[in-house]
């Protein structure tokens, strides 16, 4: 199991991920405000600005403060490491 930073010390399992988005579109809100209402919102945003989403194959949904590229770049470079190691 691969582990990705997403800021403040909290990290995600990468294959569980399913997409990274941005956080400004109507669909993106509706998404957000959806899992809130269903207890499956996991804010990691610690107070800051909400710069990325991600959503998992959980059906959770969690808010994070570092932009989307950063997280993308962290996921190739786990997965470019990973297969270093094989």
């Amino acid at each position: 199991m691969n582990l990705i930073n997403i800021g403040f010390g909290n990290m995600i399992s990468s294959s569980r991920l399913i997409a990274i988005v941005s956080p400004e579109s109507a669909p993106i809100k509706r998404l957000i405000s959806d899992a809130r209402a269903k207890g499956t919102l996991i804010d990691a945003t610690y107070g800051r600005k909400t710069r990325a989403v991600i959503v998992m194959d959980s059906d959770h949904i969690i808010l994070t403060a570092i932009h989307p590229e950063t997280v993308a770049g962290r996921v190739d470079s786990d997965t470019q490491l990973e297969e270093y190691d094989e």
